[in-house]
């Protein structure tokens, strides 16, 4: 192996996205989404991921024993616990499967979604995706234009949200707030110059939470389509937070509103 190829690392098998970690990859594998083929670390690793690799088996998983180093050159700056799974790319759910399963959230709780405008950075949507788990949201919403990718480092940073969040993608994104509201969805959007607090809204309603790309905000029509508009109060010199920060906030100010997380 020349000095070159070894700097650039391993390659996932053709085609296949990585997962990492140990509760990723379960998660992926409970679900019935078997990957393709699973690298474990060996060692004491292996011992200790046997559990894991026998559901592996069990689903005709391909198991490959590798070495720490290969798994940690892979990964980089992913922490992938000795093992990771290689799957079929992920792919956004379809706008009809949005409103098919918007009125069944909202039969039987307030639903909370988060809509994206303009989030193109793929590590801050990765890691809105992770923040929307971890509050219960019952899905992320993103527009076909000015969206990041649904791609493997994605899934590097939402750390298995990607997996488990439903992301849908509309045509757009102004007109499907709309329907929102006629379905009985509050639309709160987010707003540096906003005079309410993010504090002061009503998140126990069914909520769309709207956050806007970092300095641009959200767009006109987005903000056209809002029935409020919030912000977070700073106290600092700082003008504003980055975008998955300030979600991850809003989103937890929902989840205290609500009493726990939901889904």
């Amino acid at each position: 192996m020349s000095k070159q190829s070894h700097r650039r690392g391993p390659k996932a098998p053709g085609g296949l996205d990585a997962v990492y970690g140990v509760h990723a990859v379960r998660a992926l594998m409970e679900r019935g989404e078997m990957p393709r083929e699973l690298w474990v670390q060996d060692g004491d690793a292996s011992d200790r991921l046997a559990e894991l690799v026998a559901l592996a088996r069990e689903g005709k998983v391909k198991v490959v024993t590798q070495p720490r180093d290969t798994l940690d050159r892979l990964a980089q700056d992913a922490v992938h616990q000795g093992v990771v799974a290689f799957c079929r790319p992920l792919a956004f759910e379809a706008e009809a499967s949005l409103w098919h399963r918007l009125q069944g959230w909202s039969a039987e709780a307030a639903p909370l979604l988060l809509v994206l405008d303009g989030i193109t950075d793929v590590h801050n949507f990765g890691a809105c995706l992770r923040s929307a788990d971890a509050a219960g949201a019952h899905g992320v919403v993103v527009s076909k234009d000015r969206a990041a990718p649904l791609n493997a480092t994605v899934r590097k940073v939402a750390c298995g949200a990607a997996e488990s969040v439903p992301v849908y993608r509309v045509t757009n994104l102004a007109r499907s707030l709309a329907r929102m509201k006629e379905l009985g969805v509050w639309v709160t959007g987010t707003a540096g110059e906003a005079e309410a607090s993010v504090y002061d809204a009503d998140f126990t309603v069914a909520t769309a939470l709207v956050m806007g790309a970092e300095g641009k905000g959200m767009r006109r029509l987005t903000r056209e389509a809002c029935d409020s508009l919030v912000k977070l109060p700073m106290a600092g010199q700082v003008a504003s937070l980055n975008v998955s920060v300030a979600t991850g906030i809003c989103l937890f100010e929902a989840v205290r509103q609500r009493g726990s997380g939901q889904r």
